[in-house]
């Protein structure tokens, strides 16, 4: 049987500081945890590799370090990190040469030599974080740099050899206008970078921009404003060769991320680190969150356990295995066929190319437009959804209210 395509995913928890709008799980005063972190994660690496069955089952195809800042930590630890997992890979001659390898970087944490051990240990893709070419508006948001260390990055990026880049943008913070926003296209349209990502600002509890908005102290922006801004950037991203191929990501020809296609494709992954997210095996589970707890827990950890996730769908009876990998992990989800009928579904409607019938039937054996068909009524009656041949995918309505659009296959 062909083996089955898996992504990794490797949290680096640390920011040199933490962004305004943030509510990921990081710290900007946690320096003295880094080296016993990285350990940590080597441990859980190891682990997972330990018994050969991971690598028979599944063929690692994209590895992702994401954040946090990566790049604000010495990359002697990325390093160590790539050398752990390719000698791990190499026992089923898997190469890291054959696979997309992304890191997160920001400027004002990165330098040549960093760059550089990055190239030396296989990563062949960047994304860096911009969000906005506006310097008022970056100190606003609480990011580290301006936008000229930003065109310094990236010049030194392509230097050393980087030829796959994202660079991200926002949209929707407050007093960012239309002008920005053309001005952002503009200047980052010229650098011709493979890969583009424009989010929308979410405003999420707890966050300092949610409490700076709640004191009046900067202002939400309307909704219709922040829409213009959408299809201002989804019009000018296509017109200068970008493909829309995600609600919010822009990619020249062949240069989608992998990674992120395969988990909308609802393939599987492995989260490596503190509060990584993985599906493995029709299972969703997650780890600690707590950094001193996740060291502590990763010397636990062992090939038993990984076993167990590998085994628990087909062990229905024995709860004793779920609770045995929760002394480590924690599971969110033990997914049956509806449930994974339903994701499918709902990551599909993600991707502007939608869901493919004639896919989900190979994979499914039912037609979605039978059996999503109250659902599917509804979309289409609304104007959120159309289908077109062989394809379910959002209508430009459903692209402004894709959430709506989520609901229903929750």
């Amino acid at each position: 049987m062909e083996n089955r395509e898996l992504g990794i995913y490797m949290h680096i928890p640390f920011c040199q500081h933490k962004c305004d709008y943030c509510d990921f799980i990081s710290f900007s005063n946690k320096q003295d945890f880094i080296e016993n972190y990285v350990e940590a994660v080597k441990k859980e690496i190891n682990n997972y590799f330990k018994d050969k069955t991971l690598l028979e089952t599944y063929t690692i195809t994209t590895i992702y370090i994401g954040g946090g800042t990566p790049s604000y930590i010495d990359s002697k630890y990325i390093c160590e990190i790539m050398e752990v997992l390719e000698n791990n890979l190499k026992q089923n001659k898997v190469k890291l040469e054959d696979m997309e390898i992304t890191i997160e970087v920001n400027p004002g944490t990165v330098n040549k030599e960093k760059l550089e051990q990055y190239r030396k240990a296989k990563i062949n893709r960047l994304s860096i974080g911009l969000q906005s070419t506006n310097n008022e508006i970056l100190k606003q948001i609480g990011r580290i740099h301006t936008y000229e260390q930003f065109l310094e990055t990236y010049q030194m990026a392509k230097e050393v050899g980087f030829e796959n880049i994202n660079v991200d943008l926002m949209i929707g913070l407050p007093n960012q206008t239309i002008e920005d926003i053309k001005r952002n296209l503009k200047e980052i349209v010229q650098l011709n970078p493979t890969h583009i990502s424009v989010y929308s600002l979410i405003i999420e509890e707890g966050t300092v921009i949610a409490q700076k908005i709640e004191n009046h102290q900067l202002q939400e922006m309307d909704e219709e404003l922040e829409r213009n801004m959408y299809w201002y950037v989804k019009n000018t991203l296509e017109l200068n060769g970008y493909k829309h191929y995600e609600i919010s990501n822009f990619a020249k020809e062949g240069k989608e991320s992998k990674h992120n296609l395969n988990c909308w494709r609802q393939k599987e992954y492995i989260g490596i680190g503190l509060a990584a997210h993985s599906y493995l095996n029709d299972i969703r589970y997650t780890n600690v969150a707590e950094i001193e707890q996740y060291s502590i827990r990763m010397d636990k950890l062992n090939e038993k356990i990984i076993n167990h996730i590998l085994e628990l769908p087909n062990k229905n009876g024995k709860t004793n295995l779920k609770e045995e990998i929760e002394t480590i992990y924690e599971i969110e989800e033990v997914q049956d066929l509806e449930d994974k009928k339903k994701e499918y579904m709902l990551l599909g409607l993600r991707t502007i190319e939608g869901v493919s019938i004639s896919k989900f039937k190979e994979k499914y054996i039912d037609n979605p437009i039978f059996l999503f068909r109250k659902e599917l009524e509804k979309l289409v009656e609304e104007k959120l959804v159309v289908i077109d041949g062989d394809d379910i995918k959002l209508t430009n309505k459903g692209l402004d209210l894709a959430n709506l659009i989520w609901e229903e296959f929750i």
